[in-house]
């Protein structure tokens, strides 16, 4: 028998615990992390919670400034008590599993490849509540220099997972997704959902006779189909009739007359590290004792560290959206600039996923209202257009002020965006309009 040794060449990634810990507590919302700090200060008697009276004042000091300003959206306003105040806030429903958990758990029955199961699982926790995947998560991937073939199989496992329609980048996608999953559907109704939802959402049913060529009672049994789908996959994980307080993570006001980012860390408890065990660990002579305290001091120090790095970066990232956006938040305008996460992660030098985390589930309060992050990034129509939000905006401006008894038509607003400078395809105005909730031109017709 004979043994030969031969080099090999080959990449991994490998996280450190204290990376994860940084990973967990950059995404972690409002709620999440203070209830994470409470069990973390309960279990690790390193933690100690300091006098946050200081914070308190510094709160108030900051609401004289800015009176629109509330920390903690009702029920999680801020209470002084004893020298310590924390937030008041409602219990949430834990009964209710979440749609990432429940996914991975099935991710977790498969017989997957290591890098395939971890892939699959990070593209199950990017899913927002309706079940959907942004197409720029994607991009982050990419971005990773992780294999395309390699996504689109992660992509393609989290789309075959239930419920049917998770994981779709569109509402055309996760449509045909569940159609194909049926395995019954008819050809019309597949070829409706991908191509024609438009037109049939507004009940022009032209184009798709004659493109399709079928009858009219396929037509009606393709759409009757189609109705029956789930276009929210993800809602069914969302508790029933649950009340969401929002939080800001933080705010943009004007301080000595100058707009200016401010964490909103008055809410959380002010952590350090406990002298008496500190000084325990260097006076012990119990290997036990003193290999405990050393784990628990270790875990205390990667805790604080954490949450610097979550503070830097939401900070960064809120000052890009502040420099990026100014004229809204001037109040110049209500019409959000073009603006990516791509963008931002390379004008900040981060990784477009740690961007994505740290937007994620993150809320911002100024003047104008309370916002979730991501509402500041709208991609561009076209290649130098405005941004999606300012169409949209627009869109809505028309409608508002049209004639009920002779409302426009998606040409007709395609004609009068276009005389505004924006140039926007019919079958875009018909997307968006959609997406706003504004029916077509024969059901606003009064």
């Amino acid at each position: 028998m004979s043994v030969s040794l031969k080099p090999e060449l080959r990449q991994e990634v490998r996280l450190l615990p204290q990376l994860l810990q940084s990973i967990e507590i950059l995404q972690m919302n409002s709620q999440e992390l203070l209830e994470h700090l409470e069990r973390l200060t309960e279990e690790n008697p390193v933690l100690e919670q300091d006098d946050a009276s200081n914070l308190y004042s510094s709160y108030e000091e900051l609401r004289r400034q800015a009176s629109w300003l509330d920390g903690g959206v009702r029920g999680a306003t801020l209470r002084h008590d004893e020298e310590e105040f924390y937030p008041e806030r409602g219990a949430l429903d834990r009964e209710t599993e979440s749609l990432a958990g429940f996914l991975c758990d099935q991710l977790e029955r498969k017989r997957l490849s290591k890098p395939l199961l971890a892939l699959s699982k990070y593209i199950a926790e990017l899913l927002d509540e309706d079940g959907r995947l942004d197409g720029e998560d994607l991009d982050g991937l990419r971005k990773l220099k992780i294999p395309e073939a390699l996504i689109s199989q992660a992509l393609e496992m989290v789309q075959s997972l239930e419920p049917a329609g998770v994981g779709a980048r569109s509402l055309s996608e996760c449509l045909v997704l569940q159609l194909r999953r049926k395995g019954t559907s008819s050809g019309a109704a597949l070829e409706i959902a991908e191509r024609f939802l438009p037109e049939l959402g507004r009940k022009h049913y032209g184009p798709i006779f004659r493109e399709l060529g079928i009858s009219p009672d396929e037509l009606r049994r393709a759409e009757r189909e189609i109705a029956a789908l789930e276009p929210h996959p993800g809602r069914a994980f969302a508790p029933e009739e649950r009340t969401v307080y929002v939080r800001p993570d933080m705010f943009i006001v004007e301080l000595d007359g100058e707009l200016k980012v401010v964490l909103n860390d008055f809410y959380l408890p002010k952590l350090s590290i406990s002298t008496y065990y500190t000084r325990l660990l260097k006076d012990s002579d119990e290997k036990e004792t003193k290999d405990y305290l050393r784990e628990k001091l270790q875990q205390a120090r990667w805790v604080l560290n954490s949450l610097d790095r979550r503070g830097s970066t939401l900070r960064r990232c809120a000052e890009a959206v502040l420099d990026a956006q100014r004229p809204f938040f001037t109040g110049k305008t209500s019409e959000l600039l073009p603006m990516s996460l791509s963008t931002l992660s390379d004008g900040m030098e981060l990784h477009p996923s740690t961007i994505s985390r740290a937007v994620r589930d993150k809320y911002l309060q100024c003047r104008q209202g309370t916002y979730p992050l991501r509402y500041f990034f709208s991609r561009a129509v076209g290649i130098q257009g405005p941004s999606r939000q300012a169409v949209k905006q627009k869109l809505l401006l028309l409608v508002k002020d049209e004639n009920p008894q002779r409302p426009l038509s998606d040409q007709r607003l395609c004609e009068l965006l276009a005389e505004n400078g924006v140039q926007v395809a019919r079958r875009t105005i018909a997307k968006y309009r959609m997406e706003l909730g504004i029916g077509s031109s024969s059901t606003r017709k009064r």
